[in-house]
């Protein structure tokens, strides 16, 4: 091996390690990047006041464990409105009470 070879191998090696450092440099640039926007955006739910917690004793003896707030009168009717449905519930006794 003459000195060109000796001096190509050695620039070789010095080019591979130069390529690898700056590939592990910039995965960790968009590791950083990647949870810093990941803390910055945060998507939050308003908060919503359900009222107190009420047990409404309906006629066949069941019970029906809700919030006030989803507790609706209309012409004289209680309605409990859920989340997809509404059930007429004229009834039933509202007993406040806490149902834990």
């Amino acid at each position: 091996m003459n000195e060109i070879d000796k001096l190509e191998e050695q620039t070789f090696r010095y080019f591979k390690t130069k390529i690898l450092i700056l590939l592990l440099l910039l995965a960790g640039l968009i590791v950083a990047i990647h949870f810093y926007l990941k803390s910055q955006i945060k998507i939050e739910a308003p908060e919503i006041d359900l009222g107190r917690k009420v047990v409404v004793k309906l006629p066949e003896g069941r019970e029906l464990q809700t919030f006030e707030n989803l507790l609706i009168e209309d012409n004289g009717k209680l309605y409990y409105e859920g989340e997809f449905n509404t059930i007429d519930i004229s009834d039933g006794v509202v007993v406040i009470q806490d149902w834990n």
